[in-house]
């Protein structure tokens, strides 16, 4: 059974529904209508345009930038409509700070970019919010149920001390959607498929109504899950075909993919037929990083994911936990040393959000240094999303998105876990 025969889907014509009903999955309807007075009284037709960050001045500490490795003794940032405008040492800025700005001192403590967590799955709002809390100020979404991470993106938009600046993927393009199948109605032809989403048509078709619905990458999978213990996470669900199908469907689109992988063959597999990023990887091997390198293929290793599985209460995922996490971070360190560009992700998925800055401690632990560690959740990860003029460094032009820690992050990586203060667009986020 196919799909030849069933017209593309629609862009706005149901598009509209289709996110109002994410929106109110996500919670960010109610968020929206609550966040400001004068939120409520703006009309519709302006909604489509982002929110005006926060001004101000950060000033005081010692300032990081992962790029060069920089330090910056009494250091001033200077954010204005979100934006930095001016970053470096008060000896130079001093006079050139604006009046009448809200002002946060960090003497003492320390000073970087806001993180970027390259592998997160945000269904709610208090989600976002969390994550933004946590220290991630950018995302790329591992995915969603019912597209309620393109209205999470919205929020983040609209009002950014609310959300990470995220990459939302829509849904999962995988053999069986399951109740994903309810998300879009042009997912329907799809429900009598004997075989699940495995022809090309499907396959298309599904990468076809994620990017109508405004998906901005597309997260497939090559091997089964590794955190349900019924699955072998070694088992290949799709063959090369079918993922240069999802590749090229994807491209026709300008978006890259995502790959779930973990077997050395799927990983193959994955990166030669034109992802953009390795996902998991934990039995990725020397031939297929050293094609990474080549063709600047992206690996997210989700370090944080796997060593959540070796605490697990479940026996089965324990001891997956344990076996993987070695192989993993040697696979990591292999990466590192040849070159593969490498981004942090913690998969933080069901409720329960990781502090991005564990990550980072974990590819340290793998071996890489302490400033190529943190380089894999700001300049690294901002690369892989796109957001390089924009995340990543606190220098003029970027974001304002700051993390204020209190110690040396490139002494002690444990700081980036307990922020003491996150700035969004230049707006100062409360604690919890």
């Amino acid at each position: 059974m196919c799909v030849d025969n069933t017209p593309p889907p629609p862009g706005r014509l149901t598009r509209r529904g289709v996110l109002a009903g994410a929106a109110a999955l996500a919670g960010t309807s109610a968020v929206l209508a609550g966040a400001a007075p004068e939120a409520s009284a703006t009309s519709a037709a302006s909604l489509g345009s982002p929110g005006r960050g926060g001004d101000l001045v950060v000033e005081g500490g010692r300032l990081l930038d992962p790029l060069t490795g920089e330090v910056t003794e009494d250091a001033v940032v200077v954010i204005v409509g979100g934006v930095v405008r001016a970053a470096g040492p008060r000896s130079r800025l001093g006079t050139r700070t604006p009046s009448g700005v809200p002002v946060l001192r960090a003497h003492g403590q320390w000073i970087l970019p806001g993180l970027v967590d390259a592998h997160i799955h945000l269904n709610t709002a208090a989600e976002a919010r969390d994550a933004v809390l946590k220290g991630a100020t950018s995302a790329r979404s591992g995915s969603t149920n019912f597209y309620q991470d393109v209205a999470v993106r919205e929020l983040a938009r609209q009002a950014p001390e609310r959300a990470p600046r995220l990459r939302a993927a829509g849904i999962f393009v995988t053999p069986d959607l399951g109740d994903t199948i309810l998300a879009d109605p042009d997912l329907a032809p799809l429900a009598r498929l004997r075989e699940g989403v495995r022809s090309a048509e499907a396959l298309r078709r599904v990468v076809a109504v994620n990017l109508a619905r405004g998906a901005d990458t597309i997260k497939t999978r090559v091997n089964e899950r590794a955190g349900l213990p019924e699955q072998d996470p070694l088992v290949q669900v799709y063959d090369h075909e079918q993922l240069s199908t999802i590749v090229a469907a994807a491209r026709r689109g300008g978006k890259g993919v995502l790959c779930h992988s973990y077997s050395e063959k799927g990983c193959h597999d994955a990166v030669t037929a034109g992802i953009r990023s390795l996902e998991h990887g934990a039995f990725v091997g020397e031939r297929t990083l050293r094609e990474m390198r080549r063709r600047g293929t992206y690996f997210t290793p989700t370090l944080t994911a796997i060593a959540g599985l070796a605490e697990s209460s479940d026996p089965v995922l324990a001891e997956r936990g344990r076996t993987y996490l070695p192989v993993l971070k040697r696979a990591v360190l292999a990466a590192h040393e040849l070159g593969v560009p490498l981004a942090a992700g913690t998969d933080s998925s069901g409720g329960t959000v990781d502090p991005i800055g564990r990550e980072v401690e974990l590819m340290h632990a793998a071996g890489l240094p302490a400033l190529d560690a943190i380089r894999t959740a700001t300049t690294g990860a901002a690369k892989l999303l796109g957001f390089d003029s924009t995340a990543g460094r606190l220098a003029r032009g970027f974001a304002g998105d700051v993390l204020v820690v209190d110690g040396d992050p490139l002494a002690d990586l444990g700081v980036l876990s307990r922020p003491a203060r996150v700035v969004r667009a230049g707006f100062s986020v409360p604690a919890a």
